[in-house]
């Protein structure tokens, strides 16, 4: 049987004929294809003349619905496909004139998964291109020496030359690979931490698993993650779904499934986020890579529309990120589909392996849907399993920090209530030649290491694990009142008369009866001026009370606090934390009106993670502790913390838990060193004077 790597260097070989009419990024686009169609070639060969016979047979009562006939010849081809061209590769040569037109009918011959990969792959206009430059025969006749023929070369095998075809293809187009081509090692780490926990599992004959890559490119983290499983447990079966938007990409991605001969999995093509093409169904794994920082503008109305009409009962109930970062819209995508977890049910629950850059760790502050997208995922659902930070230049497009989020509904007992951070941003190897922004890759050995750490779930310099309230705090208003001191001038009068100039009369009166003269406590004259506007049988609106006290009012710290509510007195010991005062004198609590300008946050961490709002109680005595012991004494004058507006918030700041202080050198040793530099600087000096 011959080697994969064999085939694959000669392939690659046929592609210098393109040399001219293709720059070397744009290879793929011609030896791709062509390696499919010359391997359903040499697949559909020894039952080419059954199916011919059957079409035959067929074709004048299906005149014009060929495809109607696609599930009998596929049944007589014994494939999940067909081609019912008289043409064969061999035939091609035949007619080099004609052989663009041969070529283009013998792709329609294809029962329709086929023909659908090709006009994905849009291949008949590089059919035209290569004829016009007269390489088309060339190519052809090159791949008739390929032999592809299942006794040949296996599906297992078939489906390693595909995948080593694009890994070639896409690292020489590397300006542009990662966008749908995910890094071997990367995916090799991803792939070992999923299936980590379930070994036994996956040893036992018969096990069949699902797994889903929501954004799965050309296919490489599916095709990795049944390489995984066969080389653990033959026996057992994973099917592999993918979905991706991109045409070239989905077309290699159901090439490759199709020659692996995969009946139970499936590749279909479409935008995740606005046209779910697996959406009754439930997995019991993850893969994606999605697209870093791309914005999701494109699809904004109908996931802000599903968000808002379906809630939980779709896929974006937690909340929705900013419209310039999409990544996390993917995550929520795929836990949406997790399966339950209940052996006795045979349901296996769900886990999950993503990539992301840094922005799904931190970005957004309290209440924003990312934070309410982190919160949910940690708080509410305990999903969070373990955050691993990869070194930088690990990707072909950037060379930012990337991390490996790992997430499950089935979490081991010990792992309940905790996230595991492990640091592996020191564990890589040099590669010779930098690939685009990749200049570093993990070895075996690194890939090992860091499986290792996650599976012992064990404190170490790189390992470290947390309660989930750890990374949760509260986000708390600091409110002072507001203090306004009234006058009434003839300016401001005339200010507010060009907007309300009706009201001439009872400004007029207010000005009279009330003085000009400094009023410091706003609470008193709004009294009185209400008392006198009843006594006119004047009826202000809201908006011409505001104007009124925006206008002939001004901030001053020394004027009285301005009243906003009162009440009875609640007896409760912390009501002042709060914001309501006890006026003895009164008998009443007062709510003062906070002072925007001088409103203050304070960030008050989390004592528990509460799955409910009646655990949060732990949570509220902090706060209060927090204010009284960390705020109150700082300020010189009436505070409080808003209760109403305080928001429970999520974030991951890797760099905190991971920082290693390193003092400064000596100042000895650096005025050392400056001393040799100008010393150095006068020598050089001398030699250009001499």
């Amino acid at each position: 049987m011959a080697d994969y790597h064999t085939l694959s260097n000669f392939i690659w070989q046929i592609a210098d004929l393109l040399r001219g009419p293709y720059r070397a990024p744009q290879y793929e686009r011609v030896m791709l294809p062509m390696t499919v169609l010359r391997r359903f070639d040499c697949v559909l060969a020894p039952t080419k003349a059954k199916v011919l016979a059957e079409f035959d047979k067929r074709k004048a009562k299906y005149k014009g619905q060929e495809s109607v006939l696609d599930p009998v010849l596929n049944n007589v081809a014994r494939q999940r496909f067909h081609n019912h061209s008289r043409l064969t590769f061999e035939a091609l040569k035949a007619d080099p004139d004609n052989i663009n037109q041969h070529l283009v009918d013998y792709i329609k011959g294809f029962s329709e998964n086929v023909r659908v990969i090709f006009e994905r792959f849009e291949f008949e206009k590089e059919i035209e291109k290569m004829h016009e430059a007269n390489i088309l025969y060339l190519v052809i006749a090159k791949f008739c020496d390929v032999d592809l023929h299942p006794k040949a070369v296996d599906n297992i095998q078939m489906g390693l030359l595909f995948e080593d075809l694009i890994r070639r293809f896409n690292e020489a187009a590397n300006e542009t690979a990662g966008d749908y081509f995910t890094p071997r090692d990367v995916i090799r780490l991803l792939v070992d931490i999923l299936f980590d926990p379930d070994d036994e599992l996956l040893t036992k004959p018969g096990a069949i698993r699902k797994l889903l890559d929501p954004t799965c490119g050309t296919g490489g983290m599916l095709s990795e993650a049944q390489n995984h499983l066969r080389e653990h447990n033959a026996k057992a079966k994973l099917w592999v779904f993918g979905q991706d938007y991109n045409p070239r990409a989905y077309a290699m991605a159901a090439s490759d499934l199709l020659m692996k001969d995969g009946e139970d999995s499936d590749i279909r093509f479409g935008d995740t986020l606005t046209n779910d093409q697996y959406p009754d169904d439930r997995f019991n794994y993850f893969l994606a890579n999605p697209p870093f920082g791309v914005d999701w503008k494109r699809q904004h109305d109908k996931v802000k529309a599903e968000h808002e009409e379906q809630g939980f009962n779709g896929r974006f109930g937690p909340g929705l990120p900013r419209v310039n970062d999409g990544a996390l819209l993917f995550l929520l995508h795929m836990v949406s589909k997790f399966e339950g977890d209940d052996p006795a049910a045979k349901k296996f629950g769900s886990r999950l392996a993503i990539v992301f850059n840094g922005s799904p760790l931190f970005t957004g502050g309290a209440g924003s849907g990312e934070s309410e997208i982190r919160r949910w995922l940690i708080e509410k659902q305990d999903y969070v399993e373990a955050i691993i930070a990869l070194p930088e230049q690990m990707f072909f497009n950037t060379g930012i920090g990337t991390y490996v989020w790992v997430l499950t509904n089935r979490k081991a007992p010990e792992r309940q209530g905790k996230i595991q951070l492990i640091d592996a941003r020191e564990r890589w190897q040099p590669i010779r030649r930098s690939l685009g922004d990749k200049r570093r890759y993990l070895s075996e050995a690194d890939i090992f290491a860091i499986v290792r750490e996650y599976g012992r779930f064990a404190e170490t310099k790189t390992n470290k694990i947390f309660d989930t309230a750890t990374f949760g705090y509260y986000r708390v208003p600091i409110e002072r009142p507001l203090r306004l001191l009234y006058q009434m001038s003839v300016e401001r009068k005339s200010n507010f008369l060009d907007a309300y100039p009706a009201l001439l009369d009872d400004v007029q009166a207010i000005d009279k009866k009330l003085g000009r003269e400094p009023r410091p406590n706003w609470n008193e004259f709004d009294e009185l001026m209400s008392d006198l506007l009843k006594q006119r049988g004047s009826k202000w609106k809201k908006p011409q009370l505001k104007t009124f006290r925006d206008v002939f009012t001004e901030r001053r710290a020394e004027a009285a606090p301005v009243i906003a509510a009162q009440r009875r007195p609640s007896g409760d010991p912390e009501a002042a934390v709060w914001g309501w005062f006890l006026d003895k004198a009164a008998r009443c609590e007062h709510r003062y009106e906070p002072d925007s300008q001088l409103r203050d946050f304070e960030n008050v961490r989390l004592v528990t993670a509460p799955r409910h709002e009646e655990a949060d109680a732990p949570n509220v005595a902090e706060v209060i502790r927090y204010f009284q012991t960390e705020v109150k004494p700082h300020i010189d004058d009436i505070c409080w913390a808003d209760g109403e507006s305080k928001r429970r918030a999520y974030e991951i700041n890797f760099n905190r838990y991971f920082y290693t202080y390193t003092p400064p050198r000596p100042l000895a040793e650096i005025d050392a060193d400056i001393k040799r530099m100008e010393e150095e600087i006068v020598r050089l000096l001398r030699e250009v004077t001499a």
